[in-house]
């Protein structure tokens, strides 16, 4: 598996819910130095007609252009909360940190991280939870973030979690997921079809239903969030066979947990797996590919403060008064 001295799928994901930087590679994740390179150039020697660019943007502005919103309580659902843990230091001047997993396991890992790093997070109040997602133990209008990295594509009732996730924040509280979309192990999708229908000449539900990009956005509005926004990015991590991907799968906790999963898997049918993985999408030094699609949400629940569109049809401008007034090049 080509992913030494590098940061998991869950760690690297929750880096990008929280950090805003977005990077898909091929091969593997490398950590990179935190070094900020910073473009602080008197503006006075960029002008002129030997400037080595073009000045398009003030960069000296763009730079005071951050959020300055707090949020003092925020509630972290299951995934990879650890790895959210650690990086919401220093971030968001939170005072008051929720974590909550459906797994009591999960819950004492984290809190034994949390008594072995008792400096990390010295300004953060820390509790621990024991909860489902489906089932929120958790106050309306008490919180001012929720944070769910990779967690909420395992609920049975997806809108329902993000509604009760609305009720739990604040008027102009911040909802932030990452969830593994629908075009996730398609690779392993194909290759396990095809052997199944090969060998046993039918098949069963061996993957995870998952939602789709075009999914994301009606998930948002149906749950009552405002000011909706999704992305998505796809990461191809390669890996030296099958076998290897199903065993970072189960560390990752990802492996099949249907009601419906047929729980005997014949030898012969993950062989042919195996087989036709690699004969349909290995690449030139024998790694083969798995895709992980993670869609990313973000919503607020309503407050008067908030932008608003504007009511349809009260436009006092056309389109073709802007064509006419910037021209009709295009």
């Amino acid at each position: 598996m080509k992913m030494r001295g590098t940061l998991s799928l869950c760690q690297r994901t929750s880096q990008l819910l929280l950090g805003g930087g977005r990077r898909a590679t091929k091969a593997t994740y490398t950590l990179i130095p935190s070094i900020c390179y910073c473009t602080n150039i008197d503006n006075n020697t960029i002008d002129g007609p030997q400037s080595p660019r073009v000045k398009v943007f003030d960069r000296e502005l763009k730079r005071k252009q951050d959020c300055k919103k707090t949020f003092p309580t925020a509630l972290c659902l299951g995934g990879s909360s650890e790895a959210v843990r650690r990086l919401l230091r220093g971030r968001g001047s939170i005072e008051k940190l929720i974590m909550m997993d459906t797994s009591n396991d999960m819950v004492k890992l984290c809190k034994d991280a949390e008594a072995a790093q008792q400096d990390s997070n010295q300004n953060i109040e820390t509790s621990f939870v024991v909860g489902d997602e489906e089932f929120l133990p958790i106050k309306e209008s008490s919180v001012d973030l929720v944070i769910s990295s990779l967690g909420l594509h395992w609920t049975n009732d997806l809108p329902g979690a993000m509604i009760q996730c609305k009720l739990a924040l604040k008027p102009d509280g911040l909802f932030l997921a990452a969830i593994l979309g629908g075009e996730t192990l398609k690779e392993l999708r194909i290759a396990c079809t095809v052997a199944q229908m090969e060998r046993e000449g039918g098949i069963s539900p061996r993957i995870s239903p998952l939602a789709q990009v075009r999914d994301a956005g009606n998930l948002l509005t149906r749950a009552g969030f405002t000011l909706p926004g999704v992305d998505v990015d796809e990461y191809v991590v390669r890996y030296g066979n099958a076998l290897e991907l199903i065993e970072h799968l189960r560390a990752m906790g990802e492996t099949n947990a249907l009601l419906q999963r047929n729980n005997l898997l014949k030898r012969e049918t993950a062989l042919a797996t195996a087989a036709i993985y690699d004969s349909m999408f290995a690449a030139e030094d024998g790694t083969i590919p798995a895709t992980f699609q993670v869609i990313f949400m973000t919503g607020w629940r309503e407050h008067p403060s908030q932008p608003k569109a504007k009511r349809r049809g009260s436009a006092t401008i056309s389109f073709d008064d802007v064509q006419k007034q910037f021209g009709s090049d295009s």
